[in-house]
């Protein structure tokens, strides 16, 4: 990991999945969370505290980057339920869990940054048991074409400076792709967030 990345990326992008719209997000999703679960691309652990300590019996805390481990495993220090937290330095795309271990796999605001998303997928059905279930908050290609036209010529140089977020990416598209069926999915533009980055998506997804 270069100096950039490490210093200055990992944080711009701590600031940015903590906006208030962000947060708002966040809360539809995390707190329905329950059993053994699995959270891909934990960051700085921003997901902790809208989890329901009387629900969640392991948390998975999966994340490629050091820099970002860090400031989740500070944030688990303030937390009742840390000792439950177990810190998983890996990439999605490879998971270090068993088959059918894990009850919910919560993903917010990550997929548009995972390199190979259809890999990563893959991995979270093969790790869901059955019965289990995705919950999901994301952001990506805008239903509007006059947006959507300027999220593809922005997107190359968003890309640098966001961490290899991805203006473009579809999530209904790609849980439908990878075999998940949705469940009582929204979209909405969020407030006070330019358009480009502001188109969501949220819900369940089950293997379908």
């Amino acid at each position: 990991m270069s100096l950039w990345e490490r210093y200055v990326v990992s944080n711009l992008v701590a600031c940015a999945c903590a906006t208030k719209p962000i947060r708002k997000q966040r809360e539809k999703v995390v707190p329905l969370a329950e059993g053994r679960v699995l959270e891909l691309g934990c960051g700085a652990g921003d997901n902790f505290s809208y989890y329901d300590p009387d629900k969640v019996e392991r948390l998975f805390a999966l994340e490629p980057s050091e820099a970002m481990l860090q400031k989740a495993r500070h944030a688990a220090g303030a937390l009742g339920y840390g000792n439950r937290i177990d810190f998983l330095q890996a990439g999605a795309e490879a998971m270090p869990l068993d088959d059918k271990s894990v009850d919910t796999a919560v993903i917010t605001f990550v997929l548009c940054t995972i390199p190979d998303w259809k890999g990563a997928l893959t991995e979270v059905r093969r790790v869901l048991k059955p019965g289990g279930k995705v919950l999901f908050s994301e952001h990506g290609l805008a239903p509007d074409e006059g947006v959507a036209k300027w999220q593809r010529r922005i997107e190359p140089v968003w890309k640098t400076f966001a961490g290899g977020c991805h203006l473009t990416r579809d999530t209904g598209a790609m849980f439908r792709e990878c075999g998940f069926e949705l469940k009582d999915a929204e979209t909405m533009y969020l407030p006070s967030t330019p358009k480009i980055a502001g188109f969501v998506s949220w819900g369940a997804a089950v293997p379908a």
